[in-house]
């Protein structure tokens, strides 16, 4: 059993998220919290927690705030940004916190579902908007050199497709869709190229291949 947690400041926004999340058997919504501030109390508390799905704007103690202080404290727990918003700053801020995906709060069940499994298994699940815009930061704080030498990661020729779409910031889904492959070994692959070019998301995957000549 998956253990989550939601911060959420509007209950009838952590309901419907709690609601979307309980559709499958394999999660337990282990607590609620309105708050960044409570949900550290909690954490100090019992801090057997899977996952927590952070808002971003709320009173007493912000998400962003409340995911850098989580994730030195209990790195082991994943985080996914929950927000109505996806400017470019709370994205980055989000990311130098430590966060492990940053979704918009319309995504379907199965959306969130997968989302959760993705960051478990040590992905950075997005929204797909959310993901475009990563790319553009990335793109504008690493530019490539174009007297950079490519790097040979020992990529095949799938996982290098894979890749590619991963930095037009589609989801599993659409990269199955376009490359008439199942999800399951579109996560086989984005396993791989992690391992290969050691990380743990599609950030660093998307920022080493670009430094390395790939993309």
């Amino acid at each position: 059993m998956i253990q989550i947690a939601i911060v959420e400041d509007i209950s009838r926004l952590a309901e419907t998220l709690k609601a979307k999340i309980l559709l499958s058997s394999d999660f337990k919504v282990k607590h609620c919290a309105p708050n960044g501030a409570e949900i550290i109390q909690f954490l100090e508390k019992d801090h057997i927690v899977d996952v927590i799905i952070m808002d971003i704007n709320m009173p007493i103690m912000n998400g962003i705030e409340a995911t850098s202080l989580i994730t030195k404290r209990w790195p082991q727990i994943k985080i996914i940004m929950s927000s109505v918003f996806d400017d470019e700053q709370n994205l980055f801020d989000a990311m130098l916190a430590g966060a492990s995906g940053y979704l918009l709060k319309d995504e379907t069940p199965a959306k969130i579902h997968r989302a959760i499994y993705e960051a478990i298994e040590g992905g950075m699940p997005m929204s797909a908007m959310i993901a475009k815009k990563a790319l553009q930061l990335i793109r504008r704080s690493s530019p490539l050199k174009p007297t950079e030498p490519v790097v040979d990661y020992q990529l095949t020729e799938r996982e290098t497709e894979v890749l590619e779409h991963l930095s037009k910031g589609l989801s599993y889904e659409q990269i199955a869709d376009n490359l008439f492959i199942s999800y399951g070994t579109v996560r086989k692959h984005v396993e791989n190229i992690y391992r290969k070019l050691g990380v743990n998301n599609r950030t660093g995957a998307i920022d080493k291949a670009q430094k390395g000549g790939i993309l």
